[in-house]
């Protein structure tokens, strides 16, 4: 049979479509995350150039950042204030990977009874609805109706406890049904001191277009209107505050930028499970005389942050489980990545203004990030000052070497999933990771600098 020319063209042309979509995806899956990066930590020490006293007040920080709480400081090494909610017993538990200050290691210390002394029973509940998981990160848990966190656990039956004191987990079987449960990890705080000391200024003139369909806004504090940079979205303005606030939240510790007990879902807990401990449960202490003593815990840890220095790149090589990158690896992805645009929104560096500390002032931040709001596709409807429900802002990449879970909830690990998880305004610089042929073909990646890519990534 003879088959008409034209005919024939359309069927050759469908054919090779198909071979090129065919080859696109087996190149596609060709790409892997080269995997943790082994080797020293590259971060957890203090920044350099720090005077000697705050050389001390980060070491008091420090003690302060890995001490564990329970209800009435009557465990052996604990102190006093756990509860009435929380979500686990200190700060370095939850951030301890790769070191003090990172975020959630590979095993998840919310499910370790050797670890945290919650009920069995609400430990049991939170794993049978896969909120929780022994290799799974640690995660904070909102509901998507108020935005709020409501804390996984509580005090009741614990050493210290009044017998009086009765306390109910929030109704996680009844959100989770209807679909209302938002998950975030906890972030690093590597490097945070240097983000602090960034100025308001360097952060704006990066907010507007900057090319390949991003456009970044910065989020801002409602009662001056300065810029806010930390936290998922951008909410917090200060290490003070988000001490202060983590404290609350996080540990159920009252202070005094956070002076009340949070109860649930707006409903305060009884008076049983508030006045175990008199309140503020953290404050100055005016009795003491040595002076890193005197200062109140959500200041240690504020220091400790602000003076931690931010994570080293491994520039000249390193190796993980499955293969050893090298420099010229590394230097050609991060070529890939500036091609790509990656670097558009995680800007590489910024620079610290006139700081009161010489460590901080005028100092480059190599962040990859540029602490902007932009919406990726990734949102959890939950907004937080001027952040919508579909914003985040820029995770900062440096450290990203050595982490184990990726984006807010902690939903990938690896960084390939991480990678082609984002959307919307990052939709054209996605299309040129994976070779796209539009809207400019010159910034398509090949699948050998794809994998750069991720090499360089791994590096930092």
């Amino acid at each position: 049979m003879n088959v008409p020319l034209k005919t024939r063209g359309l069927r050759t042309a469908a054919l090779i479509a198909s071979w090129v979509a065919v080859q696109t995806l087996l190149i596609a899956q060709a790409n892997s995350d080269p995997g943790l990066r082994l080797g020293a930590a590259g971060a957890g020490g203090p920044i350099a150039g720090l005077t000697v006293k705050e050389g001390k007040f980060f070491n008091a920080g420090l003690d302060e950042y890995t001490e564990v709480a329970s209800v009435d400081g009557s465990v052996e090494g604990t102190e006093e204030g756990l509860g009435p909610r929380f979500n686990l017993t200190g700060c370095a538990t939850c951030h301890s990977q790769p070191a003090v200050g990172g975020t959630s290691p590979a095993v998840n210390p919310q499910v370790d009874p050797n670890v945290n002394p919650a009920a069995a029973s609400q430990i049991a509940l939170l794993t049978s609805l896969n909120v929780l998981s022994p290799d799974g990160p640690i995660r904070e848990v909102r509901f998507s109706t108020d935005g709020g966190v409501h804390d996984l656990f509580t005090i009741q039956g614990l050493p210290g406890t009044p017998a009086g004191c009765s306390l109910e987990q929030p109704d996680f079987a009844g959100a989770s049904a209807a679909g209302l449960l938002r998950f975030r990890i906890p972030s690093p705080t590597f490097g945070l001191g240097l983000i602090e000391a960034i100025e308001d200024a360097e952060i704006l003139s990066r907010e507007g277009n900057r090319g390949f369909g991003i456009s970044g806004r910065a989020n801002r504090n409602g009662n001056d209107g300065t810029v806010t940079r930390f936290g998922w979205k951008a909410q917090n303005k200060s290490l003070t505050i988000f001490a202060g606030e983590a404290y609350n939240v996080e540990q159920g510790i009252t202070n005094e930028l956070f002076p009340d007990e949070r109860g649930e879902s707006g409903v305060p807990d009884s008076s049983a499970c508030m006045r175990i401990i008199s309140a503020p449960q953290d404050a100055v202490h005016y009795d003491m005389t040595q002076p890193q003593g005197v200062l109140d815990n959500v200041n240690a840890f504020a220091n400790f942050m602000r003076f931690l220095a931010g994570p080293v790149q491994a520039a000249t090589g390193y190796s993980t489980a499955s293969e050893t990158v090298t420099a010229a690896q590394i230097t050609a992805g991060e070529q890939a990545f500036d091609r790509a645009g990656c670097s558009v929104c995680h800007t590489k560096s910024m620079t610290t203004g006139n700081h009161l500390s010489a460590a901080l002032r005028f100092k480059t931040v190599k962040l990859f990030s540029d602490l902007l709001l932009h919406d990726i596709g990734t949102g959890d409807d939950i907004g937080q000052g001027a952040a919508t429900g579909a914003e985040f802002r820029t995770a900062p990449l440096w450290g990203i070497g050595q982490r184990l879970f990726f984006l807010h909830d902690g939903r990938a690990s690896d960084l390939l999933t991480a990678i082609n998880a984002h959307r919307n305004q990052a939709a054209e610089v996605i299309g040129y990771f994976n070779g796209a042929t539009s809207p400019s073909p010159g910034h398509n990646l090949t699948a050998e600098q794809r994998q750069n890519l991720l090499r360089f990534l791994r590096s930092l």
